[in-house]
């Protein structure tokens, strides 16, 4: 949905985000992509999102943004030379205490080390001899930001019990206050990026992905003992951690086992939104007689329902789960596990 700002909207009012997709349009289509070139994925996306949504940005507005951008690097200097106290000083000469107390406050913010990203270049044993004496709510924490295989190298050096512990900490983590990062940052002797309320960090889809990563062994007994604590966590933790296009990483054995105890009215209906990948693959491991039938199934199949479509494709998913638990088809792909054999 496309979104029209007035002069009357005011700046307080707009998000981060949205005074960064505003600043950018301001630049021009060539210098933007030169600052995309040092955004992750993530933040390509999510600035491409709001820029996308902005149908019209009166000029006004796009004085306001540029002139705040300004200021909060005229303050990032201003501290850069003679610390926040200089910084102070010098706004509050020029801006006024009310305007140069709001700059300073999300110039502080905004220049927070990223320090958790620099764990990402860490050697994984260095940081698991530092976590291993720490505390699961700490452990967990440092999990949240980094990658899902640096994360699972260390949960699975990890003992059982603390397996069980980081991981349903890091399921449950949503918002953490600032107190809660600062004293992490003291610990780690570094700093975290967090905004005025609260930063969002782990969380179920985390979970899944780093548990994803460990294999099924590790798998398993966290999931385990996650479900003693709160069965529907674990439910939703094991729903994220295999989605239905995951299939086409299954190997063809494993796929025609699957497919034996599939109903073929409901994988053309599981097919409907699946990429054109995961039907050739598919129907290469049926039939020509059924790959027939499912292709003209396809073709004469009115439109439907997504939430049908989900529902069938998770049924789907529950028969591939329960093969695995009985042994009967491999499904971790590019874990831990098989990374050591």
């Amino acid at each position: 949905m496309s979104e029209v700002l007035n002069s009357n909207t005011e700046i307080s009012e707009l998000s981060g985000a949205k005074k960064a997709a505003i600043f950018l349009v301001s630049l021009g289509a060539s210098a933007s992509a030169e600052i995309y070139k040092f955004l992750s994925d993530d933040q390509v996306e999510r600035l491409s999102n709001e820029i996308a949504r902005l149908e019209s940005v009166p000029s006004s507005m796009l004085t306001l943004v540029n002139e705040e951008y300004y200021q909060m690097m005229l303050a990032q200097k201003y501290i850069a030379a003679g610390g926040i106290g200089y910084a102070q000083e010098v706004l509050l000469e020029a801006l006024g205490e009310t305007r140069a107390m709001e700059v300073l406050k999300k110039v502080q913010m905004s220049m927070v080390v990223k320090g958790f990203n620099v764990l990402q270049k860490v050697d994984s044993n260095q940081l698991l001899a530092f976590l291993q004496k720490e505390h699961p709510q700490t452990i967990s924490l440092v999990l949240s930001q980094l990658n899902p295989m640096q994360s699972a190298n260390i949960l699975t050096e990890l003992p059982p019990i603390s397996q069980v512990d980081v991981m349903f900490r890091l399921a449950q983590m949503e918002r953490v206050n600032p107190e809660t990062l600062e004293a992490v940052e003291r610990v780690l002797e570094s700093r975290i990026d967090f905004d005025a309320s609260a930063s969002v960090l782990g969380g179920v889809q985390q979970t899944a992905d780093i548990l994803n990563m460990v294999g099924q062994r590790f798998e398993k007994n966290i999931l385990s003992g996650i479900a003693k604590e709160n069965p529907d966590l674990a439910s939703e933790i094991k729903n994220l951690m295999f989605v239905f296009e995951d299939v086409i990483n299954l190997d063809d054995r494993s796929i025609q086992k699957v497919l034996r105890e599939v109903d073929n009215k409901e994988l053309a209906m599981a097919l409907k939104t699946a990429s054109e990948e995961l039907k050739a693959k598919i129907l290469a491991n049926m039939s020509a007689r059924a790959s027939e039938m499912i292709e003209e199934e396809l073709q004469y199949m009115g439109p439907v329902r997504l939430k049908e479509v989900e529902e069938v494709q998770q049924r789907i998913i529950d028969i591939i789960r329960r093969l695995e638990e009985e042994g009967q088809i491999v499904v971790a792909v590019g874990t831990v596990e098989e990374q050591m054999v």
